[in-house]
């Protein structure tokens, strides 16, 4: 890296990493911050953050009230009803579901640049040519599909005495024909997928690939877009991209034609990393503000700004651990705990419960950070009160 290289503070790059991740102020951020009257406008301002960061992350848990993507948009959006975002996967609703670092939604504008993807997972990888050994079942499937219409997980489970073959076969092969592009995820209900052909799910528009290395570009601006200054790491790991050579040339064109810059997080020992020239303006300008009321509210343990843990522990100087498969006994936080920001600070984090049946949120464990300041504790209370309220349960 050059000696001309910009150099951006942990600080500065914390605070763009929440102005891009849309948890701050909406001067800082352009995005909206309340869901709005109707459900139209709840959908759109949904679709604007999910747009940012190119991703929202699923996972089943619910233990808490709500899923990881209802988390991270009512971390982000007041007033959403709490069953809209298990809604957003329709063919009109403007997301597709596939593999970005984890199973995510997706904007259908990257569907283009996901078809190297599909491409390679014509072997599965995780079951090898599952396709090609099981022609004559991947042939029946796709005819009942085409035939029937959606067909839902459950009726890959082997019930209701259908006569269907192997159901753990079965399920396998939907998934490998999704995950290759033969099959599409039309929506989910009560969490569980409906598979129906791609192209009555996909318009014909968004369905054509991209090649390779113009598609890495799209991917890469957009993981940066979302995270605002990256290294290389974690650039790669936003799409789960395993070729470091290419990356590189991709990202030195991209510098070459003026999208993205190399900018060192320092001072110390610099770590190489990418910005775009409007967030290095953004960050100096969130150098001399206050971006943040100090304010707390709950976010997914896999919110945009989390998931990448050692990012979050540079950054953050915050130590995140799931410890859902952990034993209860040896759990340092709790099952699954929802860490607290506070400002422009991780101060803590909560282990909820949802009752729904009773209509209470339970708190089974809250931990404040070492060092915490007095504020931590308000700020945890404000945050709780703003969840329960978001997933209508009552403390």
């Amino acid at each position: 890296m050059s000696a001309s290289t910009a150099t951006l503070d942990i600080r500065a790059v914390r605070r763009l990493a929440l102005a891009r991740a849309g948890l701050l102020k909406p001067e800082w951020t352009g995005l909206p911050t309340r869901a709005g009257r109707s459900r139209r406008s709840a959908h759109d301002a949904a679709m604007k953050h999910i747009a940012r960061t190119g991703y929202l992350q699923l996972d089943s848990v619910a233990v808490t009230g709500a899923r990881t993507h209802g988390i991270v948009l009512a971390s982000r959006l007041r007033g959403l009803d709490r069953a809209l975002p298990e809604s957003l996967l329709t063919p009109d609703g403007g997301v597709f579901e596939y593999w970005g670092h984890e199973a995510s939604w997706m904007p259908l504008a990257l569907y283009s640049a996901f078809g190297w993807r599909r491409e390679r997972f014509r072997t599965h990888p995780w079951w090898g040519d599952l396709i090609s050994a099981n022609q004559d079942k991947v042939d029946a499937l796709l005819k009942r599909i085409d035939d029937e219409g959606p067909l839902r997980s459950a009726d890959l489970e082997g019930g209701g005495g259908t006569g269907w073959w192997g159901h753990k076969l079965s399920k396998k092969l939907a998934e490998a024909l999704w995950s290759s592009g033969a099959l599409a995820i039309r929506e989910r209900r009560g969490f569980l997928r409906s598979y129906d052909l791609a192209e009555r799910v996909i318009p014909a528009h968004h369905a054509a690939a991209l090649p390779y290395p113009e598609a890495l570009k799209v991917l890469l601006l957009k993981a940066l877009d979302g995270h605002g200054w990256a290294n290389e790491r974690t650039l790669a790991a936003t799409w789960r991209l395993q070729d470091r050579p290419t990356i590189r040339r991709a990202l030195a064109e991209l510098a070459e034609a003026g999208e993205v810059m190399p900018c060192a997080l320092g001072p110390g020992k610099r770590l190489t990393g990418w910005i775009t020239p409007a967030d290095l303006a953004l960050a100096e300008r969130l150098r001399s503000v206050r971006p943040r009321r100090d304010r707390g509210v709950l976010l997914s343990p896999f919110d945009p700004v989390l998931w990448d843990r050692a990012r979050v522990l540079r950054l953050f100087d915050f130590e995140l651990r799931l410890e859902i498969y952990t034993p209860a006994h040896k759990r340092r936080w709790g099952y699954y705990c929802l860490p607290v920001l506070a400002g422009e600070a991780l101060v803590g984090r909560v282990a909820l419960k949802a009752h729904r049946k009773q209509g209470r949120l339970e708190v089974k464990a809250r931990h404040l950070e070492a060092g915490a300041p007095a504020s931590a504790v308000a700020a945890t209370d404000y945050a709780l009160a703003r969840f329960a309220e978001a997933v209508d349960l009552t403390l």
